[in-house]
């Protein structure tokens, strides 16, 4: 019978992306168990990229989880409580996870996050380990003006603005992003074939990434893809700092943050994103891919 490892990620894009180093070394520690991914469906063509998985479960936000009695659970999550419990509830051999073992601390990068929590439980991890790919940088430019919550959107006529500076630029979004991802096609005077949002799966989305040559986005999963990616990018953010979130230093990537803190669920832009000047993002862009 297979050793059974079981890791909860029930969250987005980005969420699954810093999750990666952590995934590999747990791969690399376990060499022996199945690794299965409790992880939303959406997420599966990047799977294979990652090279970390045996197989998925489709898991959205934190439990429960359809899954018994694995060897190890691992709660890549949060701290809980209901991760945790969701964990607890398929009888695991051994539970590796915050809240049952280092404390959990505010202001540490997503990334090193879960890399610390398996050091401390004394499995190395390599926080660098992000790269899915390199693109080759013939695809075109991307903007990509939605987020998940308001808070997070920079204005879509600013985003209109840097898109009329760009060659060869195409405006993403998911299915609810549409109407902004349109409004910010229109406003910079590209032609309808330019607007997908709304006509990429995932699997698309990552193949796009994987080719562009440069990213002009907020703090959402897309930045996250051009990290994977090595592809050059300009991310703005707003009620969250870049030392949370952001993009690692160097090859090409620029976060732009005015330094306020904020309410990164809030209902409209945060002020400090929209401190943020159209020169400022332009400039970037030349500098990234210059």
């Amino acid at each position: 019978m297979a050793l059974e490892l079981l890791v909860l990620r029930g969250l987005g894009l980005g969420d699954l992306l810093t999750a990666v180093p952590a995934l590999r070394a747990l791969r690399q520690a376990f060499p022996r168990h199945r690794l299965t991914l409790a992880a939303p469906r959406t997420l599966d063509a990047l799977l294979p990229l990652i090279g970390a998985v045996d197989a998925q479960v489709d898991v959205r936000g934190p439990g429960p989880v359809p899954f018994e009695r694995p060897d190890i659970a691992v709660n890549l999550h949060g701290r809980g409580p209901q991760s945790i419990e969701a964990l607890r509830r398929t009888e695991p051999g051994r539970l590796i996870s915050f809240g049952t073992g280092p404390p959990w601390q505010d202001g540490v990068h997503e990334v090193r996050r879960w890399c610390g929590l398996l050091e401390w439980h004394g499995i190395p991890a390599d926080p660098n380990d992000l790269t899915l790919g390199i693109s080759d940088r013939t695809g075109p430019a991307i903007v990509h003006p939605g987020a998940a919550y308001p808070a997070r959107r920079w204005p879509p006529e600013r985003f209109a603005e840097v898109a009329a500076t760009l060659e060869d630029v195409v405006v993403t979004g998911n299915d609810e992003e549409v109407p902004l991802a349109r409004k910010v096609a229109e406003l910079a005077g590209l032609p309808p074939e330019r607007m997908l949002a709304g006509r990429t799966c995932m699997a698309d989305l990552v193949d796009l990434v994987s080719r562009a040559r440069l990213v002009v986005c907020g703090d959402t999963g897309v930045a996250h893809l051009a990290t994977a990616f090595c592809v050059p990018s300009v991310v703005l953010f707003g009620p969250v700092s870049p030392a949370q979130w952001g993009p690692p230093p160097g090859w090409r990537h620029v976060a732009l943050w005015a330094g306020h803190r904020g309410d990164p669920h809030g209902l409209r832009p945060d002020p400090g994103l929209l401190e943020i000047e159209v020169s400022e993002v332009v400039d970037a862009a030349l500098e990234v891919t210059s």
